[in-house]
């Protein structure tokens, strides 16, 4: 790889410790017991095997709920301090990409306002100018995975972290700064994936408005989605990556919505910041 990982362990993050969720730590009991009672009493295998799988199927639901806390702490919204500034938080996914990034980039230096980008690191590693001027303007830049696999949320632990660990080592070279923050590819988050976050670092973030601009083309729906009922503290979710899907012109949906969405946010007398700087005043994780 081109960024070493001894180069981006400059900077790097201290972990925390591992606290399994109460759901997470409650499945690894059911596991243990069912196993315990198989190998105790073979004939209840039925009911064990029941257990278990009753279990997955309230796995399987907590990851399908993104902004769910099931899994393991989740920030949907920004500090309390920084709702009380009048903070909310802008941010992208998916990126960088060569034609989308560069130009919101100066449709958020038009209207002095800063962002955070949830960058793919084979993206980064693939346009590491780009990922550089990100930083250079004083945005965030944060991980969104290695891969941006489709089937992140089903990976195992050790595959699963080196993705994640990849991807930090990546953007930390080129960024010269870790990344503090993490957001699974489409929002779906793993059971197993919090003791890796805790390795490197992370804190996980989902969002509390989702334009869906990566699925609608209809750049009014999406604004509407992010703009109505707009209030400090809110994360908003877009994409300049290549999720980002195009209007019945040709153009990136966010293109077409980020100007009035800026306007919105001003009028209500609010600043959008980064993630960085609307959590510096909180607590670690």
């Amino acid at each position: 790889m081109k960024y070493a990982a001894e180069s981006a362990l400059q900077g790097v993050n201290p972990g925390y410790p591992w606290r399994p969720a109460p759901a997470v730590l409650l499945s690894l009991l059911l596991h243990a017991a069912a196993l315990a009672t198989v190998a105790l009493h073979p004939a209840l295998w039925p009911w064990a095997l029941g257990s278990v799988a009753a279990n997955h199927v309230l796995l399987t639901a907590a990851v399908l709920w993104p902004r769910g806390s099931l899994l393991g702490a989740n920030l949907v919204r920004l500090s309390a301090a920084a709702a009380a500034r009048g903070e909310v938080s802008l941010t992208f996914d998916d990126g960088p990409d060569p034609e989308v990034t560069p130009r919101v980039l100066d449709l958020l230096d038009r209207h002095q306002a800063k962002a955070t980008f949830f960058c793919v690191g084979e993206a980064a590693a693939a346009y590491p100018d780009l990922a550089r001027d990100i930083v250079r303007r004083g945005h965030g830049l944060e991980n969104h995975s290695h891969r941006h696999s489709h089937a992140f949320a089903v990976y195992g632990l050790a595959r699963m972290r080196r993705d994640v660990e990849t991807a930090q080592a990546t953007l930390t070279g080129i960024a010269g700064r870790a990344p503090r923050f993490f957001r699974a590819p489409m929002g779906l988050r793993s059971p197993m994936l919090d003791p890796v976050l805790a390795k490197c670092g992370l804190r996980y973030v989902s969002w509390t408005r989702r334009g869906f601009d990566a699925i609608h083309r209809n750049p009014g729906n999406v604004l509407r989605r992010l703009a109505d009922g707009l209030a400090a503290g809110d994360i908003l979710l877009l994409h300049d990556g290549g999720a980002s899907n195009r209007t019945a012109g040709g153009d990136s949906v966010v293109l077409a919505v980020l100007p009035e969405l800026l306007e919105r946010i001003k009028a209500k007398g609010l600043r959008s910041v980064t993630l960085d700087a609307a959590f510096d005043d909180a607590p670690a994780a």
